[in-house]
């Protein structure tokens, strides 16, 4: 129900508000340059109906000025006070109403409304709001009752027939609403509003025939409107109507042969119908014209799909491909709809290309830049353009713990910890535990950043918090007891996470490497020269840390010559500690 108001001002009220000549009185004295050099005297009653009115009115703008300013209690007041002084004016007995409704009091509210009403019954504004108000208080037909006194054996206010029909739908009242749709169609002529409404009251009404003669009378009320077609369609579709729904759209299409929203409903018809060919003439018709938008062919595209995979499903994606292509080249909805094709036939690559165009042309697409960066670590990309397309979701979608979370990752893969730890405190906090999975590798992320920066504590809390959620992540167990042994700390539980991984993946290299350092911690130098033995031999290329670890170990053994060459073999990669030139100079470990 629409609000209205009444304005005022010191000289009257709302223009459609009836004043009473108390006030219409003081009004004129108001108004009169003589005014006070009249040549009658007034009586006292006179007098004394002149204060009256002018503390009234007083008291009824200071009340309207609160009501404006948003402080209803004070409004209220003023508002009560100027009733003090004109209990029967209307005007004022309305906006009370109006405070208490304002002021969720509508129990309160509805005697004011009510004796404004009856004290105004030609003023539409006062019966609308008692309406409101019986509408608010879960009185529809009380409110309808108003409404029906508005509107019916007048042309007036024919506007509230639908809000009318609303209330008796609401309360089942089907016939009284069919009746009030009927009074505003008489007067407005054929509405698409007054037309669903009537519709569904019919098919409540369980009168199929009924719905399907209203939808015909708005099709044949805008002729060439393919929305009123495709609306009875549904109807006649949702019905079981298949081949009634199927001689409409094509008697339309004959009508406006260039109408490809109804070329494409053929499809869908005749594909339910089981009519294949039929449905693909349509399909490609409506696809090659030039006035289908581009989302309803992508759309169109991603349905065909979909579709279990056959030669002729092949046949006819590649002929819509094609026109997409040359009707749609850069729409950013068909290069989405042709990558994930290109996705589904595993061509990882050629999707990304895809999706990327798309994103250029239109950034806001929340899930294509997730695809993106998800499968751009899968792919193997470069870290540099992963982090492009995660800084354009995080700059479009601030508020998305999952695009923060890939920040974050990127960013620690860059070695860029300082900015990692932000973006994944961050994606925690964003996250609030609703993703657990996400919360897991965050954390463990996290603890990976924060020891590369130096802080062990934060670092061991945090793959504290991963494990928790994931007792056996790998990856976290592996990370967790390989730090712990560079701590020289707590190596009992290193060693039992370095074992449970190693026996699970018992060829992997990087565990092996991390089991035989917790163990070489521990000073049992053999187990962890028989680890590291194996694990030079998985490995085709192994990692200097690999081979500086071997070399350390055959040092422990006695094995001085043999841990040098390891340790000059370590010197010719990348990846070896600042210490490695030291040990093979000095042909020992430095403790």
């Amino acid at each position: 129900m629409k609000r209205h108001y009444v304005c005022s001002s010191h000289l009257k009220f709302h223009s459609s508000v009836r004043v009473t000549p108390i006030f219409l009185l003081l009004c004129l004295v108001f108004l009169s340059p003589i005014a006070g050099f009249t040549q009658k005297s007034l009586s006292k009653k006179e007098v004394k109906a002149q204060g009256l009115a002018a503390n009234a009115i007083r008291f009824f703008i200071e009340g309207e000025k609160a009501f404006a300013l948003g402080d209803l209690e004070k409004a209220y007041q003023y508002l009560a006070k100027a009733r003090e002084f004109a209990p029967e004016e209307p005007a004022i007995s309305f906006k009370l109403a109006e405070v208490l409704l304002k002021n969720n009091q509508a129990e309160k509210a509805l005697p004011f409304a009510l004796k404004a009403a009856a004290g105004d019954p030609a003023n539409l504004f006062y019966a609308l709001l008692v309406a409101e108000i019986y509408t608010g208080l879960n009185k529809p037909l009380e409110a309808a009752a108003l409404l029906e006194k508005l509107t019916a054996g007048s042309t007036k206010n024919q506007q509230y027939n639908l809000e009318l029909a609303s209330i008796y739908l609401n309360a089942n009242e089907f016939d009284k609403a069919l009746v009030a749709l009927d009074r505003a169609e008489a007067y407005y002529g054929v509405r698409e509003a007054f037309t669903f409404q009537k519709q569904r009251i019919y098919l409540r009404k369980d009168q199929l025939g009924k719905a399907i003669e209203e939808g015909e009378k708005l099709i044949s009320s805008f002729p060439g409107n393919p929305n009123y077609v495709l609306s009875l369609v549904e109807i006649l579709f949702n019905n079981a109507k298949l081949d009634q729904a199927i001689q409409l759209v094509r008697a339309e299409i004959v009508k406006y042969p260039n109408q490809p929203e109804l070329q494409l409903a053929a499809y869908s018809l005749y594909l339910e119908k089981g009519q294949i060919a039929q449905a693909n003439a349509f399909l490609l018709e409506a696809i090659a014209s030039p006035d289908l938008a581009p989302s309803s062919k992508a759309a169109a595209f991603q349905g065909v799909a979909q579709e279990m995979k056959t030669a002729e499903r092949e046949k006819l994606l590649n002929k819509l491909e094609q026109l997409l292509n040359e009707w749609h080249p850069e729409d950013p909805t068909v290069l989405e709809a042709i990558g994930n094709r290109r996705k589904a036939e595993n061509k990882l690559a050629e999707a990304l290309l895809l999706y990327k165009k798309s994103l250029a042309f239109q950034p806001k697409n929340e899930k294509l830049l997730e695809e993106v960066i998800v499968n751009s670590f899968d792919a193997g990309g470069n870290f540099e353009e992963v982090a492009r397309y995660s800084s354009i979701a995080i700059d479009e979608f601030p508020e998305s713990a999952e695009f923060w979370f890939y920040e974050g990752v990127i960013l620690s893969g860059q070695k860029k910890d300082s900015l990692a730890v932000q973006a994944l405190e961050t994606a925690l906090r964003l996250n609030a535990d609703k993703n657990p999975q996400l919360a897991q590798v965050a954390y463990s992320t996290l603890g990976n950043s924060q020891y590369q920066l130096g802080n062990q504590v934060a670092a061991f809390k945090n793959f504290e918090k991963a494990l928790a959620l994931s007792p056996t992540d790998e990856q976290v167990l592996n990370n967790y007891a390989y730090f712990l042994a560079l701590a020289n700390q707590e190596l009992e539980k290193a060693l039992d996470m370095a074992q449970r991984v190693v026996k699970k993946h018992p060829k992997n290299a990087t565990y092996l490497d991390t089991l035989a350092w917790v163990l070489y911690q521990m000073k049992r130098y053999s187990e962890a020269s028989l680890h590291l033995k194996e694990a030079l031999e998985v490995e085709k290329e192994p990692s200097g840390v690999l081979m500086e670890h071997y070399g350390d170990v055959l040092y422990r053994l006695g094995k001085v010559e043999e841990a040098v060459g390891w340790w000059k073999k370590a010197k010719e990669s990348p990846e070896g500690s600042d210490s490695l030139a030291q040990k093979i100079k000095d042909q020992r470990i430095h403790d």
